[in-house]
């Protein structure tokens, strides 16, 4: 049979330890921040420069797909849709479309050249490579844009992570089709 020991801190080392398990109990809640799990964030964004109407005699063009692919589960469940979309004057444009996933801590968005693996193999593969941050994911749920910064080239990224910092974890991500 197995023996439990008690052990009775007494005096002013109760405090101390008592102080000490605050501390450690305050610093894990800050840092796994699970509150979040519970609360959702939606953002509808209209996409940038669909409905401005081209000038009489302009030659600007209208938004046009140039990636996409489908988000797949990792840490989180995750889907939802990921485009890279050339905008009328040029520049690029990364937009989520009815993304749904878990709220987190330091959820970021990135584009990567790392293939989209399923399962757990693909939890953790995102940073091994090229990749740049397009910044704070803006909510867990919903439609929403992420401007793609002037002289990244896109051809050189072949997939979309919702990438945790804090913890090093794909929550979901997306390979990218180039589309014709």
């Amino acid at each position: 049979m197995g023996m439990v020991v008690v052990v009775l801190v007494r005096g002013k080392w109760r405090w101390a330890l008592l102080g000490a398990v605050v501390v450690v109990l305050g610093v894990g809640t800050y840092w796994f921040q699970p509150w979040k799990l519970w609360q959702d964030a939606t953002v509808t964004e209209a996409l940038p420069g669909a409905s401005a109407p081209a000038a009489a005699g302009s030659a600007a063009k209208a938004p046009r797909t140039v990636a996409e692919g489908a988000l797949i589960s990792h840490e989180h469940t995750t889907s939802g849709t990921a485009k890279v979309i050339r905008l009328g004057d040029g520049s690029y444009t990364l937009r989520l479309e009815n993304l749904d996933t878990s709220n987190g801590p330091d959820l970021r968005v990135w584009l990567t050249d790392a293939p989209v693996k399923e399962g757990v193999a693909g939890w953790r593969v995102f940073d091994d490579g090229k990749h740049v941050s397009l910044g704070k994911l803006k909510g867990n749920k919903g439609d929403q844009n992420y401007e793609i910064p002037a002289g990244v080239d896109v051809s050189e990224y072949t997939s979309v992570a919702i990438w945790c910092d804090r913890f090093d974890v794909s929550f979901g991500a997306a390979p990218l089709a180039v589309r014709a």
